[in-house]
């Protein structure tokens, strides 16, 4: 997971680009959910796919709590780096 200051336009911009990924964004902008409980017409291992690319773009970040691995999105840092493209990206 880059670091605010490490975050690249391009990087999330593909991230965003995909249906799938778009779909999970909207979900978390609703708030933090557990990894596996994304409703999305995909296998566990497609959905595992599409959280690393959210993950490693910066536009989410994963928890771990107990055996549970809760992801949020980093709204904080994305505004900050991107004002106003997450708002955009969930309409």
């Amino acid at each position: 997971m880059p670091d605010r200051d490490e975050l690249e336009l391009t990087a999330v911009l593909q991230a965003l680009a995909d249906p799938v990924r778009l779909e999970i964004v909207a979900a978390l902008a609703r708030g933090e959910r557990a990894c596996g409980s994304f409703p999305l017409p995909v296998s566990d291992a497609t959905r595992s796919h599409h959280l690393k690319i959210l993950r490693a773009a910066g536009i989410t970040a994963t928890r771990l709590v107990g055996t549970q691995r809760l992801v949020s999105l980093r709204r904080d840092d994305l505004d900050a780096r991107f004002p106003g493209l997450l708002d955009l990206a969930v309409e």
